[in-house]
């Protein structure tokens, strides 16, 4: 896995906290200009109380600060991306209270699955259980002009202890990332993919991942997947993509604003 602990070499950034399914509507309202928003790991046990403290302190009662914090900035229009490790349960059924956890907080929520997403089996069963939350898998979501689409993704080659089973899940993955690509609306004003580990090694250089974001011209990556993430910042603009680190805990349990209703929030220029 990509940890953070092989991340130091990055202090000089800067810190920053088949088919589409849906279409809706005008690029803004009236009332409320569309503003979006991305918080990943959740990592949720509502039924199983599993104790995420032993990660640290800053995850004691973490559900909760996640809460406070979302519903404070996030208004009921807005788009909140979730890039992954949503949930600990294993099946759907101990995700449930998780997710309706989630559907209580503010906000239009467009979810990646993670790699402890082992609930997200059925992708037909979960939209059909849970019409309020957008599932993303091998295609993309039209919301409001906003295209998104996203892939779990996988440990990069060259990565420590990656294999040749590592190689099949990444060359899968990277299948499944061109399926969503594939299918952003050509007409978006703005065009994100989501991804759960990083699109780019531990140096940023290119990556395969990278290379396919480009090609399809992209505005904007959010991902996860890092923890305990101390020395700033993973948040950085390559090959004229903006890419934002959402780990829940390296941004304090606060989703990040990523497009403030004109346009995306900065990063360091590579």
């Amino acid at each position: 896995p990509f940890r953070a602990g092989s991340l130091s070499n990055l202090s000089s950034l800067t810190l920053c906290r088949g088919q589409n399914l849906h279409k809706v509507g005008a690029p803004l309202y009236n009332h409320h200009v569309l503003k979006i928003y991305a918080l990943s790991d959740l990592h949720l046990s509502f039924s199983n109380d599993k104790a995420m403290d032993i990660f640290g302190e800053k995850w004691r009662v973490h559900w909760q600060k996640i809460a406070h914090n979302w519903n404070q900035i996030v208004e009921p229009e807005d788009i909140v991306l979730v890039a992954g490790d949503i949930s600990w349960a294993m099946r759907p059924p101990e995700a449930e209270q998780d997710l309706r956890w989630l559907i209580g907080l503010k906000g239009r929520k467009v979810l990646i699955r993670g790699n402890h997403d082992y609930w997200w089996q059925s992708i037909g069963k979960l939209r059909n259980t849970y019409p309020e939350l957008y599932f993303v898998q091998n295609d993309s979501v039209y919301l409001d002009g906003v295209s998104i689409c996203g892939s779990r993704g996988w440990s990069l080659p060259g990565s420590p202890e990656y294999n040749s089973q590592d190689e099949k899940i990444f060359q899968r993955e990277l299948a499944r990332l061109e399926l969503g690509l594939k299918s952003l609306e050509p007409q978006a004003k703005l065009r994100i993919a989501m991804m759960h580990y990083p699109p780019h090694s531990i140096s940023l250089q290119s990556s395969e991942f990278g290379q396919l974001l480009e090609r399809y011209k992209v505005d904007a990556c959010v991902f996860g997947h890092i923890h305990n993430f101390t020395t700033p910042s993973l948040c950085y603009t390559k090959s004229g993509i903006n890419y934002y680190l959402t780990s829940a805990d390296y941004l304090n349990f606060q989703p990040a604003l990523i497009w403030n209703g004109q346009e995306l929030t900065s990063t360091n220029k590579l």
